[in-house]
C-alpha cells in the first residue's frame, strides 16, 4: 500500500429508524468496556451479518458457541415478527470454523428488504437482522457506502455508525483492509489510540487462531456490528487481511526464517476472512444490479500479483545525479513497462474482458470495478522537498528527494498500487475500450481520497473514485510539514488525471448509481478518537454516461 505506514434520494428502506437501533441489540453496551475484556462468551456472540446478495438470494452469517456442534436453524421474513417466514433452513454453527456459521436463502424476491435470524435449540433467537436483494431489470436508482482501511487502534469506526444512522443506502461495500495484521503497540504506537482500542491478540497474528482472534475483537466493535447488522455488505480482502504489502508469493511483512510458510500465512488468513465474513469462497465474481450496474469484485492482491518493485532498490547507491537518471530511466523502460507484467493474472484478466463485453453487450449502464488499490496516475511532484522547507528530518527529506527524482523519471510514487503494474492496467483499460464500458473505478488502501479521469493513450476510459479510511491515518499524520490545501494542490498540479483530493480526513464515500450518472458524496467524519457519528463536512462529485470524465 501507500507507504503511510512502517516500512438524491434515500434509498427505500422497509425499517424505521427506531427500529433500525433496535437492531443493534447488545452491540450498543459492548462501547463501554475495551474490546480486550470480552471473552466473547457463549452462544451468539457477534449478532448477525449478511453478503453475497443477488436477485433471489442472499448469505446469511452468524457466530453460535457452544460444548459441542450445533445446529441452528435460520429465517427470512418480510415482517420483524417473524409471523410468515418466506425462506428457512439449518446451518451447523462447528469448532472446526471457529463456531462460525453460514446460510444461503434461496426463492426470494428482488429488489427488496428482508429481516432475518438464526434460532439454537430450545427456540433462543440471534439479534434481528436486515438485508436485502439486488434489483432485476430496468432500475432506476441504487446507492453503496463504501468503506475502506479500518484499523481498530487508530479509533472509533464513525464511518460505519453513520452510515447506520443515515440509513440511506442499499448495500455495503468493503474495499480490504477490514483488519490489520500488526503486533499491539504498532500502527499505531502505544498511547497513539483511544485506550479503550485494546488489540487482540497482543502479537502479530500469523497463526489461524491469531486471524481468528483478531477478527473476533474487530467484531464485537459495536458499529461494526451495526452495519452488518442492517446492510448487507460485498466484501474484498486485502494486503492487512493477510500482511503488509502482499502479493502471491510473499509479503513485505513477512519473514519466512521467524514466521513460517508464506503459503501457510496466506491459506490460515483467507480461512478466517472466509470464517468470519459474509462471503462466499469466490475470489471474484459479479454481481447485476437490475440493467443499472455489473459489479466486477476482483482480486488484486493475492492471486495473481507479482512482486512488487522497490525504487528504493533501483536506487541504492546511486549518489551521482547521473547515475541515479540512468538507473530511473532503464528501470523506466524496462523491468517497470514489461508487457507481461500481471497484477490480477491471466485467468482473472480474461474474465474481467469477457465480462465487461457481456455487460455492455446485455444493455447495464454502468460497469463497476470493486477492488483494492489506485488505478489513477499518481506521481510526486518535482519540487516538493523543496516546497517543504527546511526542518524536515533527514530520513523524510531523503524519501521525497527520492520520490521527486523518480518522478522526474516518468515513474509514479506507489508500486504497490496499479502504477506499479503499468502494462496490467493499460490491458484493463483496452478491454474496457473494445466493450464500450461505461467505467468506474472504486479504490481504496491509501487512506486518502481521490478522484481520477482514466485514460488510455490519450482516450478517456472511465473514472475512479478513491475512498478516505474509516480510521486509519492518511498523509496528515506524516506529512505534517505542509498544509493538506498546499499538497493536494501540489498533487494536483503535477498530475494531470487527478481532479480532487482530500489528505487529511477519516470516512467512507456514498455512492449513488443512476441510469443518466453516477455521484459520489465523500462523508468526513468528525474524528476517530471519540466514539460519534457527526460529519465535518461532505464533497459530491459526477460523472455523466457516456462522458468517461469527471464533471468538475
Amino acid at each position: 500500500m501507500i507507504k503511510t505506514e512502517p516500512a438524491g434520494q434515500p434509498a427505500a428502506t422497509a425499517i424505521s429508524r427506531r427500529s433500525l437501533f433496535a437492531l443493534a441489540g447488545a452491540g450498543a453496551a459492548l462501547a463501554a468496556t475495551p474490546a480486550a475484556a470480552h471473552s466473547f462468551g457463549t452462544g451468539f456472540t457477534h449478532a448477525v451479518a449478511s453478503g453475497e446478495p443477488a436477485a433471489t438470494s442472499v448469505l446469511l452469517w452468524t457466530r453460535y458457541v457452544a460444548d459441542v456442534d450445533t445446529a441452528l436453524t435460520w429465517q427470512v421474513s418480510e415482517s420483524e415478527d417473524f409471523a410468515r417466514p418466506v425462506a428457512e433452513g439449518t446451518v451447523t454453527a462447528s469448532s472446526s470454523r471457529d463456531w462460525c456459521a453460514k446460510g444461503i436463502a434461496t426463492g426470494l424476491s428482488p429488489d427488496r428488504w428482508y429481516f432475518y435470524r438464526f434460532l439454537a435449540p430450545g427456540g433462543t433467537p440471534s439479534p434481528v437482522g436486515r438485508t436485502r436483494t439486488l434489483p432485476e431489470g430496468k432500475t432506476a436508482g441504487f446507492r453503496l457506502a463504501v468503506f475502506s482501511c479500518s484499523n481498530f487502534g487508530f479509533g472509533w469506526f464513525n464511518a460505519y455508525g453513520h452510515a447506520v444512522e443515515a440509513n440511506d443506502v442499499d448495500l455495503a461495500v468493503h474495499l480490504g483492509d477490514y483488519i490489520y495484521e500488526y503486533a499491539r503497540g504498532t500502527y499505531p504506537d502505544a498511547g497513539k489510540g483511544p485506550a479503550e482500542r485494546v488489540l487482540e491478540p497482543a502479537t502479530e497474528i500469523i497463526a489461524l487462531a491469531d486471524y481468528r482472534l483478531r477478527y473476533a475483537t474487530y467484531r464485537a466493535d459495536p458499529d461494526c456490528q451495526r452495519l452488518h447488522q442492517v446492510l448487507p455488505m460485498i466484501s474484498v480482502w486485502d494486503d492487512h487481511e493477510t500482511a503488509n504489502d502482499s502479493w502471491k508469493d510473499g509479503a513485505e511483512n513477512h519473514q519466512s526464517a521467524t514466521e513460517g510458510d508464506w503459503q501457510v500465512r496466506k491459506a490460515a488468513a483467507k480461512r478466517a476472512y472466509r470464517e468470519w465474513m459474509p462471503v462466499a469462497d469466490e475470489v471474484y465474481t459479479t454481481y447485476q444490479i437490475g440493467n443499472l450496474a455489473t459489479l466486477f469484485k476482483l482480486d488484486t492482491r493475492l492471486e495473481g500479483r507479482e512482486q512488487q518493485f522497490s525504487l528504493e532498490t533501483v536506487m541504492a547507491g546511486k549518489t551521482d545525479p547521473q547515475a541515479l537518471t540512468a538507473a530511473l530511466s532503464a528501470f523506466h523502460d524496462g523491468a517497470w513497462a514489461n508487457p507481461e507484467r500481471q497484477l490480477l493474472g491471466k485467468a482473472q484478466e480474461s474474465w474481467l474482458a469477457e465480462g465487461l463485453a457481456a455487460s455492455t453487450a446485455g444493455g447495464t449502464h454502468w460497469q463497476v470495478l470493486v477492488q483494492q488499490v489506485l488505478m489513477g496516475n499518481l506521481r510526486t511532484p518535482k519540487n516538493f522537498a523543496e516546497a517543504a522547507g527546511a526542518g524536515l528530518p533527514d530520513y523524510v527529506r531523503k524519501r521525497l528527494v527520492s520520490a521527486a527524482a523518480a518522478s522526474g523519471a516518468g515513474l509514479p510514487s506507489n508500486m504497490d498500487a496499479w502504477d506499479g503494474y503499468p502494462a496490467a492496467r493499460a490491458r484493463v483499460f483496452k478491454a474496457a475500450l473494445e466493450a464500450d464500458a461505461n467505467l468506474v473505478v472504486l479504490a481504496g488502501d491509501t487512506h486518502n481520497a481521490w478522484a481520477f479521469d482514466l485514460a488510455h493513450e490519450g482516450t478517456p476510459v472511465g473514472v475512479e473514485f478513491g475512498g478516505q479510511s474509516v480510521s486509519s491515518p492518511g498523509f496528515e499524520s506524516y506529512l505534517t510539514f505542509v498544509k493538506p490545501q498546499d499538497l493536494t494542490a501540489s498533487l494536483i498540479a503535477e498530475n494531470s488525471q487527478l481532479k480532487w483530493a482530500d489528505t487529511a480526513q477519516r470516512g467512507y464515500m456514498m455512492v449513488e448509481l443512476t441510469p443518466a450518472r453516477v455521484a459520489t458524496e465523500y462523508r468526513f467524519v468528525a474524528g476517530v478518537k471519540q466514539r460519534s457519528t457527526q460529519l465535518a463536512g461532505t464533497k459530491r462529485l459526477t460523472t455523466e454516461k457516456g462522458s468517461g470524465k469527471l464533471a468538475v
